[in-house]
C-alpha cells in the first residue's frame, strides 16, 4: 500500500501581517499590503488519504447433537455429512464446543485520479479442504475494486448473500447458493441498490464414479476446464425489499489418458438460475426466500456433493460409461424477526434435492433437509448471545436409509 503524506508549507498568520502593517512605515506598508493581496489567496485543498478498516469478531459456538455426523464437521449442520449408513460415524449424542467461527478482516479506501479503491482482506478461523475440522486460518475474501470493476476472491454473482438468515449455526441453508470465488467482475449499472453485474469465473467441479470407483478403466480420467465459469445477475430494489435473478453457464470435460479399447473422455455444460428475495414487512418481520435449479452446479451450492455423476452406456462398447451433469433443485425460506433492539429470531427452512444418475451408489446423497429457530439477546450493539435449535436430514439415492440429527448450540 502507498500512502500520499501532504507537502509542509509556510504560512503567514493575519495577527503577525496586521503587526507588519502597523510597524513599517509607509512605503514598506505599501509593501506589505501588496504582499497582503498576494498571500491571501485560497488555500489549496487538503489532499485525500488512503483510510483502513479493522473489524473482526470473536464467537463461542457449543451445544449437544442428539446423533451422529462426520467429526470433521462436528460444529455445523450439513446435511451431506450425515450418515449414509447406520452408525458411520459411531455413537449418537455428542458435546461440541469450538470458536471457529471468529474472524478479522481489514478494508482500505485508497483516492486515485482516476477514482477510489475499495479493498477487502478477510479471514476466519473456520479450517476446511485438507484443514477441515481443524481451527486454522482461511481466506474468505481478497477483492479490490475500482468503479464498475472489481478482482480477486469474493461472493459469486450466482450468490444472493443477503438471504443468509441470522443464525447462529455457522453452514447455513443447504438449499442456498453460497460460494465466494476467484473472478473478475463488472458492474456497468448501478441505481441506489439495484445492480447488474457480469463475472468471468474460476471453474470447478467434481464428480461421482458411483458403482464404478476404484476401476482401473476410470483411474486414468482427469477432469479439464477450458473456460472461465460465465455469471450474472440483475437486482431490483426498492422501499419494499428487492427481488434479484441470478444465472450461469460453464463447461467441463474430462479426458480419459489410459491405453484401452475404451474412450470414455466426454464433456457436459452446467448451468443454473437462482431467484431470491428479501422483503420488508414493517421493520420486524423480514422474509427471505430464494429458489435454485441447474445441472452440474453443485460446487455453487451451500451444501452438495458432487456436480457429475457415471451414467451407464452399455449400447456404446467403446464408452459403455458416461458424466451426467447432475439436476438439482434448491430451496430456502426464512423469516428474521426483529422484536426490540434487544432481542431477536429467526425461524426458517431449506431443503436441496438431487437426481441422480443410475449408476451412482445406492448409498449416495438424494436429498438433504435443514431447519433451525433462534432466540438473540443483544445486552449492547457489539454483544450477543443466545440459544438455537437445529434439525437436518439426508435421504439416500435408493437404498431407503436416511439419517437425521436435532441439536441445541449455544452462542456468543
Amino acid at each position: 500500500m502507498r500512502t500520499a503524506f501532504p507537502q509542509p508549507r509556510l504560512a503567514v498568520s493575519g495577527l503577525a501581517l496586521a503587526w507588519l502593517l502597523v510597524a513599517a512605515g509607509p512605503a514598506s506598508r505599501a509593501q506589505a499590503e501588496d504582499a497582503a493581496a498576494t498571500t491571501q489567496t485560497p488555500a489549496p485543498k487538503e489532499e485525500a488519504k488512503v483510510r483502513m478498516e479493522l473489524y473482526g469478531a470473536v464467537m463461542l459456538d457449543m451445544g449437544y447433537q442428539s446423533k451422529q455426523n462426520d467429526p470433521n464437521w462436528f460444529d455445523v449442520v450439513r446435511p451431506s455429512k450425515l450418515p449414509a449408513f447406520e452408525n458411520q460415524f459411531g455413537a449418537d449424542g455428542r458435546f461440541f464446543a469450538g470458536v471457529r467461527q471468529s474472524r478479522i478482516g481489514t478494508k482500505a479506501f485508497i483516492p486515485t485520479s482516476k477514482g477510489e479503491i475499495k479493498t477487502t482482506f478477510e479471514w476466519e478461523l473456520f479450517g476446511t479442504g485438507v484443514d477441515a475440522g481443524q481451527t486454522t486460518f482461511r481466506l474468505r475474501h481478497a477483492w479490490g475494486e475500482m468503479g464498475q470493476f472489481g478482482a480477486g476472491q469474493t461472493n459469486s454473482p450466482f450468490m444472493d448473500g443477503e438471504v443468509f438468515p441470522n443464525s447462529i449455526e455457522y453452514w447455513g441453508p443447504n438449499g442456498m447458493v453460497y460460494f465466494a470465488n476467484v473472478q473478475l467482475r463488472w458492474t456497468p449499472w448501478t441505481s441506489g441498490d439495484s445492480n447488474f453485474m457480469i463475472a468471468l469465473e474460476r471453474p470447478g467441479a467434481s464428480a461421482d464414479q458411483g458403482v464404478y470407483a476404484g476401476r482401473i478403466a476410470l483411474q486414468g480420467v482427469t477432469g479439464r476446464f477450458p473456460l472461465p465459469d460465465l455469471s450474472a445477475h440483475y437486482k431490483q430494489a426498492g422501499k419494499w425489499g428487492y427481488v434479484q435473478l441470478a444465472g450461469i453457464v460453464r463447461k467441463m470435460k474430462w479426458d480419459d489418458l489410459n491405453a484401452d479399447p475404451f474412450d470414455l473422455s466426454g464433456e457436459a455444460t452446467g448451468w443454473g438460475l437462482n431467484l431470491s428475495s428479501t422483503l420488508k414487512i414493517g421493520k420486524k418481520c423480514v422474509p427471505k426466500l430464494a429458489v435454485v435449479y441447474g445441472e452440474g452446479i453443485e460446487n455453487y451450492m451451500n451444501d452438495a456433493p458432487v456436480d457429475v455423476g457415471v451414467q451407464n452406456n452399455f449400447q456404446d462398447r467403446v464408452r459403455p460409461v458416461i458424466g451426467k451433469a447432475l439436476p438439482i433443485f434448491g430451496l430456502l425460506a426464512f423469516l428474521d424477526l426483529n422484536w426490540s433492539a434487544r432481542w431477536t429470531s429467526t425461524l426458517g427452512y431449506s431443503m436441496a434435492d438431487i437426481d441422480n444418475s443410475d449408476a451412482q451408489a445406492a448409498n449416495a446423497f438424494k436429498k438433504g433437509q435443514y431447519a433451525l429457530a433462534n432466540l438473540l439477546y443483544y445486552p449492547t450493539p457489539d454483544l450477543f448471545l443466545g440459544p438455537e435449535i437445529q434439525w437436518a436430514k439426508r435421504e439416500n439415492f435408493r437404498d431407503g436409509f436416511s439419517s437425521d440429527d436435532l441439536r441445541l448450540q449455544f452462542s456468543v
